[in-house]
């Protein structure tokens, strides 16, 4: 059985709902990923990230973040404190090391 996931299109409608036309190769007009994000939270898990991520395994006692990154598919900034360590997708982390460590 493969984990792989399917191929996924964008249609040149934004994937919120909203019915608004997007730019080529994009799924969300500027901002409505995380309305789509919070729409699905609320549906689905009362309408709180921490009941989301409560609803996971994650909180306090166990760091998405750092699951994230044991996983592959975060990466963690090797130049911050090993106490308070960056953590986000390759991009986000490069962003961070321009800006914080340059």
């Amino acid at each position: 059985m493969s984990d792989k996931k399917p191929r996924l299109i964008p249609t040149g409608t934004c994937w919120c709902g909203c019915g608004r036309e997007v730019g080529l190769g994009k799924f969300f007009a500027p901002g409505h990923d995380k309305a789509a994000e919070s729409a699905l939270i609320a549906l689905k898990y009362g309408g709180s990230v921490a009941e989301f991520l409560h609803a996971h395994g994650f909180g306090p006692h166990h760091s998405v973040s750092h699951a994230a990154v044991e996983a592959e598919v975060w990466e963690r900034c090797d130049e911050c404190p090993a106490d308070r360590p960056y953590m986000g997708a390759l991009a986000s982390v490069a962003n961070h090391k321009r800006k914080h460590h340059s």
